[in-house]
C-alpha cells in the first residue's frame, strides 16, 4: 500500500466518523437548547406566580427587591430545568432532533 492509498483511506475513515461526531454534537446542542427553553418557560411561570407576592416589612420593597427577585427566579428556573423540570425539555429535544433529521 502506497502513501497515497493510506492518505485516501485515512480521509475516508475521517469522513465516515465525522457524521457520528456531528450527530453527537447535535444531540448535545439540542439538549442544551431544550433545557434553556424549559428554563425560560419555568421563569415565565414563576414570574407570574410571584407578581402577587407583596414585599413589605423592614427589608422589603423598592427597586432592588424587583432586581433581586428577577435574579432569584432566573436561578430557580435554571435549577428546576437542570433537575428534570416538567419534562418539557425532553419533548423539545425530541422535536429539535426530528426537525434536523428532516433537513439533513
Amino acid at each position: 500500500m502506497s502513501a497515497a492509498d493510506l492518505q485516501v483511506s485515512a480521509a475516508l475513515q475521517g469522513a465516515k466518523a465525522a457524521p457520528n461526531l456531528s450527530a453527537a454534537k447535535n444531540k448535545v446542542q439540542a439538549d442544551k437548547a431544550a433545557q434553556e427553553f424549559e428554563a425560560v418557560f419555568v421563569n415565565e411561570m414563576l414570574s407570574t406566580m410571584f407578581e402577587g407576592v407583596k414585599t413589605d416589612g423592614p427589608f422589603g420593597g423598592g427597586p432592588a427587591e424587583s432586581i433581586f427577585r428577577s435574579l432569584m427566579l432566573d436561578q430557580y428556573s435554571k435549577t428546576i430545568a437542570e433537575q428534570g423540570g416538567f419534562g418539557l425539555a425532553n419533548q423539545v429535544k425530541r422535536e429539535l432532533l426530528r426537525a434536523q433529521e428532516k433537513v439533513g
